[in-house]
């Protein structure tokens, strides 16, 4: 776990000013601990709408000079959100939406179809999601 300092305040359309700055700070600690990643999943878009504007994903991808593959898992559909991105896991008939850069969309779903947990989110992702919030 790291400690950010002065995390900007949110502001509409541009969610990734307060979170790209904490991401490159834990991903600076795993740099220095010398684990070696593939890519890098995220809650939320790399693309969003259509035409496509740079979601977090998308900017995190340019702070990193593309040497990382970007997913961008979404539980709620951004407006223009291609249906190509959609993804159903489990029995469930709410769909998540991938969105990638530096790996093709259909490996990318494959990755986070094939992921554990029976049910719409990963477990992972859940349990990720459960820790930023101070809830595990």
């Amino acid at each position: 776990m790291v400690e950010v300092q002065d995390v900007a305040e949110y502001e509409p359309g541009q969610f990734y000013k307060r979170e790209l700055p904490c991401i490159a700070k834990l991903l600076d600690e795993i740099t220095r601990l010398e684990v070696v990643l593939d890519c890098i999943v995220i809650d939320g878009y790399v693309w969003l709408g259509s035409p496509e504007r740079g979601g977090l994903g998308a900017h995190l991808y340019d702070h990193l000079q593309g040497s990382l593959p970007i997913i961008g898992v979404a539980k709620s559909e951004f407006v223009g959100t291609p249906d190509e991105t959609r993804l159903l896991r489990g029995d469930s008939i709410k769909p998540l939406f991938v969105t990638t850069a530096g790996i093709v969309l259909d490996a990318a779903k494959a990755h986070i179809a094939a992921m554990h947990g029976k049910f719409r989110m990963p477990d992972l992702l859940k349990l990720v999601d459960g820790l930023s919030r101070g809830h595990v």
